[in-house]
């Protein structure tokens, strides 16, 4: 049905293009909104304090860029 259509193209069929179950990929978008959400603190402080967090976010980034690449 028209209804099952939908479910599926909003919560079923993204998860699927990477083995994922709904939960699973609930998981990993969130564990990787965290450390978006660190490195921009991270940024945030060496605007500020330029001697602090030299490389924290661009770590960060790297790291995530790794397991982003790693899933496809």
């Amino acid at each position: 049905t028209r209804k099952t259509g939908i479910f599926n193209r909003l919560f079923i069929a993204h998860p699927a293009t990477v083995n994922e179950t709904y939960f699973e990929h609930m998981r990993f978008a969130l564990g990787f909104a965290f450390w978006l959400l660190v490195a921009a603190g991270a940024a945030l402080i060496h605007a500020i304090l330029p001697a602090l967090c030299e490389t924290t976010a661009s770590s960060i980034l790297r790291r995530l860029t790794d397991r982003m690449n790693a899933r496809h």
